[in-house]
């Protein structure tokens, strides 16, 4: 339940902060820290790749490709309603995992990355929440640095 609510109110406050960002402001990395485009498309691919994990998988080549250029705004830029409806679909598909996954599969053992690094089921569904909400925070900070409100 606690990742579900961390979900949901990162998907609030992903609305509230970036819905109205033209593309300059979206992907300007405020004295060099990331820009904002950069955690919308991170919120959205760290969830799939963690939710890989969960799921017993390794990252596929088409996941790796999208970690390499999730700071890069393409051509053309993406826009903020492009990102914001990319993040949307990934927090949905978590809160339909965390609501899909039973309560015995919670501790089965899972290896993360090349380095097999030990978790469980539970462990990377409850990264995958708090991760979302850092970078949601960073968002933040990063719009009001942005638009000059900080």
């Amino acid at each position: 339940m606690p990742a579900a609510h961390c979900l949901m109110q990162c998907r609030e406050e992903i609305h509230a902060v970036a819905g109205g960002l033209s593309v300059d402001e979206l992907w300007t990395k405020a004295g060099g820290a990331a820009s904002a485009g950069f955690h919308l498309r991170h919120i959205a691919g760290s969830l799939d790749r963690l939710l890989a994990y969960a799921r017993g998988e390794q990252l596929s080549a088409a996941q790796l490709a999208a970690l390499r250029v999730e700071g890069e705004p393409g051509i053309p830029p993406a826009n903020a309603g492009q990102l914001i409806a990319l993040a949307d679909a990934a927090i949905q598909f978590a809160l339909d995992t965390l609501q899909a996954t039973p309560e015995s599969d919670l501790l089965t053992p899972r290896a993360v990355g090349r380095a097999a690094l030990p978790s469980n089921v539970l462990g990377l569904l409850f990264h995958a929440a708090e991760h979302t909400h850092r970078h949601t925070g960073q968002l933040v900070t990063t719009v009001r640095v942005v638009k000059g409100t900080a």
